[in-house]
C-alpha cells in the first residue's frame, strides 16, 4: 500500500468516528427588568414598544398609532381592524399596498429587542410587504437573551419563523441611513 493510500484510509476510519457534542453551559446576559430593557432596546433601533393597560381597546392603541392607515392585513381574532387577510388571498402580490400589518410575536428577546414571529398566516410576505407593521406579544414571553429564545423555540414544529427588531433599515449606499428599504418603515410592538 502507498504512503496515499495509507494516509486516505486512516482518515476514512477518523470520518467513522462519532463524537459526542461537548454539553456548554452558556450563561446569557440577564436584565432586573426585561420589558423595561425590552421597550429600552426597541426604541434604539427605531422601533416602538407599548403595554396595553387594563381595559384599555387594542383596537384604538393601534389606529391612534397608524391614523392613516386604510388597507390593513390581519389573520387574528385580536383586532377587527384588518381589511384583508393573509389567509385569503390568491398570491402574495394581492398584498401589495398594504399600509399596516398586524401579526403575533411568540418570543420577545430583552437584549437585542427582537420578536420571533412563527408563520401563523398563509402568506408570511406580510411581515415584510407592508408599509408598517404591528405585533402582538405576551409580555410574559419577553425572554432575557437569544439562548433563552432558542431555548423555547420548537423548529421541529415550525415551517418558518423570523426574528424581527425596528423597522428595514440599511446604511449600505453612501452611508446613508434609509429605513423601510426592505421592509416596514415602522414597527410597534404591543405587549399584552
Amino acid at each position: 500500500m502507498s504512503n496515499k493510500a495509507a494516509i486516505i484510509n486512516r482518515v476514512k476510519q477518523q470520518i467513522r468516528t462519532q463524537y459526542d457534542m461537548p454539553v456548554l453551559p452558556i450563561k446569557g446576559i440577564e436584565y432586573a427588568d426585561k420589558i423595561a430593557q425590552f421597550k429600552e432596546t426597541l426604541r434604539a433601533v427605531g422601533g416602538e414598544a407599548v403595554e396595553l393597560k387594563q381595559g384599555e381597546d387594542l383596537d384604538t392603541v393601534i389606529s391612534l398609532h397608524y391614523p392613516e392607515a386604510k388597507t390593513i392585513a390581519s389573520n387574528l381574532e385580536d383586532t377587527t381592524l384588518a381589511t384583508i387577510s393573509p389567509d385569503n388571498v390568491n398570491s402574495a402580490h394581492d398584498l401589495k399596498n398594504i399600509d399596516l400589518a398586524i401579526v403575533r410575536g411568540e418570543i420577545g428577546v430583552a437584549e437585542n429587542a427582537c420578536v420571533w414571529v412563527p408563520q401563523l398566516m398563509k402568506e408570511r410576505v406580510i411581515c415584510f410587504i407592508s408599509e408598517y407593521l404591528v405585533i402582538l406579544l405576551d409580555k410574559n414571553s419577553v425572554v432575557n437573551n437569544m439562548h433563552e429564545a432558542y431555548e423555547q423555540i420548537n423548529f421541529h414544529d415550525s415551517c418558518f419563523g423570523v426574528f424581527i427588531s425596528g423597522p428595514s433599515k440599511t446604511a449600505d449606499i453612501e452611508q446613508a441611513l434609509v429605513v423601510g428599504a426592505h421592509g416596514p418603515k415602522g414597527v410597534l410592538v404591543i405587549l399584552l
